[in-house]
């Protein structure tokens, strides 16, 4: 699989810009220590991992390790994938908040996609 492959999983639940230090805001504490789902239409999904230190980590729909960093942007969360490397690109995603109810949304490539925060660090594919 291609870098490129990697990187579209990757910025479908949330982008994250370069810059230096991430800002803890309330629509990102939530997902400190709790897993980010991006659900796809066939059932398979992407995890992530937020930390407060502004990095995050995470496995892609295909179960490779992906990492990265991480900002917010006013109610929107950023990240940037560095592992495995890709393109120099960010992509921002409203950030659901509450483990009842998640956001519909689209990756990068436009395909529609479920949003979910799930209480604890889950590694299944059905959280």
């Amino acid at each position: 699989m291609t870098g490129a492959r990697l990187l579209i999983p990757a910025l479908a639940v949330l982008t994250l810009a370069a810059s230096a230090r991430a800002q803890p805001t309330s629509s990102v504490a939530a997902a400190f220590g709790n897993t980010v789902m991006s659900i796809y239409p066939d059932g398979r999904s992407q995890k992530i991992w937020l930390q407060p230190d502004g990095s995050w980590t995470g496995l892609s729909r295909r179960g490779n390790a992906l990492a990265g960093r991480w900002t917010a942007k006013g109610d929107r969360v950023c990240l940037r994938q560095s592992k495995p490397p890709t393109l120099p690109i960010s992509f921002c995603e409203n950030f659901p908040q509450d483990p009842e109810k998640g956001v519909d949304s689209k990756d990068i490539t436009g395909t529609p996609i479920h949003l979910k925060l799930v209480k604890g660090h889950v590694t299944s594919s059905t959280g």
